[in-house]
């Protein structure tokens, strides 16, 4: 009998020892990111992020050059702070897995998500994501402000064979700033934001989906950020719109993602963008779920190593 409960209990010991610790994970990955986007904030508020002060200043400097883009500009400079849309949207998200954590899906989706969120707070990761903005602003200044991170708006539309959808281009497909809408012959467009509704009058034409999907430039959303500064909900409406334009072009040359294919025209990037773009994107697969082998990027910066000390 004693022989017995000491099996049972050896048994217990064992599977206590090998169970799932992935809310235990989570719990502390909560943690981490909560930590790491107040001191992103941080940052914001004491204009410590480069591009954040660039993004300001390319703003003013086209406001007195053009005082009838000023309320644009305004709304475009506010992703230099933490009411911009950019850093709103990681708050939201964390919000999300603290408050509803059943909505993102399962647990291995919501581990997925906590891993994805501590990276996008990564203040390396957030100045080359300021890029789109800036350099919609100096698109718009007719060359008189530089690009940065970028080669100039001419190489990448040659380089790419993209259409010019004129300005706010690098925002389209970013849903911080608009989304996509059915219209009644169930072609779906591109629709702003009403505090960026301006750029539907810098466009020349509207953006369709299934021509912009393939005639797309470059922009940091689409071939480097997506797959952090997207939300899980944000990723299910990208994937159901592709998968509804594919069938609607079934057997008329086909459809293939604005994704399929990154596009040039990045000129510099930080380590942590570059391993950001490699990382499978979306595959709602956390690190729990890899081997220790694993070189993937979510292995290679796990909360357990690098825990909540990093600082500025």
């Amino acid at each position: 009998m004693k022989i017995k409960v000491l099996l049972i209990f050896c048994l217990s010991f064992m599977l206590a020892a090998c169970g799932d610790d992935r809310q235990d994970r989570i719990d502390a990955n909560v943690k981490t990111a909560d930590y790491l986007l107040q001191n992103l904030g941080s940052n914001l508020d004491s204009n410590s992020i480069r591009n954040a002060m660039i993004l300001r200043e390319y703003a003013k400097l086209l406001s007195e050059e053009k005082p009838e883009l000023k309320s644009l500009l305004g709304q475009l400079s506010r992703d230099a702070s933490k009411d911009g849309p950019m850093f709103q949207g990681l708050m939201q998200r964390l919000k999300t897995v603290k408050e509803q954590p059943q909505v993102i899906g399962d647990i291995e989706a919501q581990l997925f998500e906590t891993e994805n969120l501590i990276e996008a707070s990564d203040p390396a990761l957030f100045n080359d994501a300021l890029s789109d903005p800036i350099n919609v602003i100096a698109d718009m200044s007719d060359g008189k402000l530089a690009r940065v991170n970028a080669i100039s708006r001419q190489q990448s539309l040659t380089a790419n064979g993209a259409e010019d959808n004129g300005a706010g281009s690098q925002l389209v497909g970013n849903p911080g700033y608009g989304q996509w809408q059915t219209s009644s012959t169930g072609a779906s467009f591109w629709q702003w934001y009403g505090m960026y509704a301006m750029f539907s009058a810098l466009s020349p034409r509207p953006v369709y989906y299934d021509r912009w999907s393939s005639r797309r430039d470059y922009s940091y959303y689409n071939d480097y950020g997506r797959n952090r500064y997207t939300s899980p909900q944000q990723v299910k409406t990208q994937d159901n719109l592709a998968k509804k334009t594919k069938k609607q072009f079934a057997g008329k040359g086909g459809f293939k993602s604005p994704y399929a294919k990154s596009k040039t025209g990045a000129s510099r990037m930080s380590t942590s963008s570059r391993q950001a773009q490699k990382a499978a994107p979306f595959s709602g697969k956390s690190s729990y779920s890899k081997t220790k082998s694993s070189s993937s990027f979510r292995n290679s910066k796990s909360t357990t190593s690098r825990g909540i000390s990093r600082g500025k």
